[in-house]
């Protein structure tokens, strides 16, 4: 309990990197060249939009990621910001890219790692490393500029202020919650219904 309460309160810019490493890495299951990437895709976030003490803010950092992949777990890990609490919004661009959004101030910077990065990272690592170990190692040490882009963004209406509000589905007669609903030809219709099924029935 005394780990957790200083991982709520310390800011992150005042605790070493292997530390936070093995935060991310704990909550992960393993440490790898994904954790190190998020960990500094959560540093420069959380230090653009000003909350370098991101889970004392509770809802007041929203973060949207791009990928479903390790970096995502560190940025969990680091900020406290989940899907239960809708402050974790999963896009499936399949991007290394978070967005980080201070809901106070409206401060969002997209953090993308730089494609080409990966061609760099011999640069950086230990001679003989495999491929792995050699992002593992580059990751830690790259230059923020090379590893790193940093966009400040705006969020559109709506992603961020969505109403509390139930409709039923006219197709399958299913719940729909936060405004996901899709109207076409004068039908109030949820997402699957419209064609974006990710599962049928089994026969």
């Amino acid at each position: 309990m005394i780990a957790q309460a200083a991982s709520t309160t310390t800011a992150l810019s005042t605790r070493s990197f292997d530390d936070l490493l093995a935060e991310a890495a704990a909550f992960h299951g393993h440490a790898c060249p994904g954790q190190v990437l998020g960990v500094r895709i959560a540093l420069a976030g959380c230090r653009e939009v000003e909350l370098d003490t991101p889970r004392a803010a509770g809802k007041g950092l929203v973060v949207f990621v791009e990928i479903d992949r390790c970096a995502t777990d560190a940025i969990q890990a680091l900020t406290g910001v989940s899907l239960g609490k809708r402050t974790l919004k999963h896009l499936d661009y399949g991007k290394m890219a978070a967005t980080f959004v201070n809901v106070a101030t409206g401060r969002a910077v997209r953090v993308a790692a730089r494609d080409s990065a990966r061609a760099r990272v011999q640069d950086y690592a230990s001679p003989g490393a495999d491929a792995r170990q050699a992002q593992f190692e580059a990751y830690r040490v790259m230059p923020e500029a090379e590893l790193l882009s940093i966009t400040p963004v705006a969020i559109q209406s709506g992603w961020l202020d969505r109403k509390r509000v139930r409709v039923f589905c006219d197709r399958c007669g299913e719940g729909i919650n936060y405004q996901r609903e899709v109207s076409r030809d004068g039908q109030t219709i949820c997402r699957p219904c419209a064609g974006e099924r990710y599962c049928l029935p089994s026969e």
